[in-house]
């Protein structure tokens, strides 16, 4: 008896924590469990919602300042609502950005398969090349490097012919 008291106290306090706030209509303490939110956002949500109840994310978005898409998601996502409803990322850039990702997919979908390999051999080639000098330069550099260490200085070969010439001398 007592296990299933407990497993009901349990799954009661899973519900409560679960539970969806809703924007227009939540206490300060009910914001303030949303993580991310604290006191001061609390107070300025509730400043705006008493302006006029938030109409959609958007919306809340605009008006409550330090609040972002990134923050919307996050709030969305420990259950907060605005009308019912959770957030979706969204919005005229994110439009925007697949709008283009999409045509550009459609450009290359166009393209015969002939000039998606000519196009593919075009950008291999031109990564080889450019593979290809990075190498021959390094190789120059390389060479010079072990040239400059076996050359020995002027002052080295010099004691070297005056050593030979001493040796001759004695003979």
């Amino acid at each position: 008896m007592f296990k299933k008291l407990l497993a009901f106290i349990a799954a009661m306090y899973v519900a409560v924590a679960f539970a969806a706030v809703e924007v227009n209509s939540a206490t300060p303490a009910e914001l303030d469990s949303i993580k991310g939110i604290g006191p001061v956002k609390s107070a300025l949500i509730i400043s705006e919602r008493k302006k006029m109840p938030f109409k959609d994310w958007n919306d809340f978005v605009t008006r409550v300042k330090g609040v972002g898409t990134d923050s919307a998601a996050k709030f969305s996502a420990d259950g907060m609502t605005v009308n019912g409803t959770s957030y979706k990322a969204g919005g005229k850039a994110e439009a925007k950005a697949e709008a283009k990702a999409g045509a550009k997919a459609d450009q290359t979908a166009d393209k015969p398969i002939t000039e998606k390999a000519k196009d593919a051999a075009v950008a291999t080639k031109d990564a080889v090349k450019g593979a290809a000098i990075s190498t021959k330069d390094a190789v120059k550099e390389t060479a010079r490097d072990a040239k400059a260490a076996l050359t020995p200085k002027a002052e080295t070969q010099a004691d070297v012919k005056v050593g030979a010439k001493t040796d001759a001398t004695k003979k």
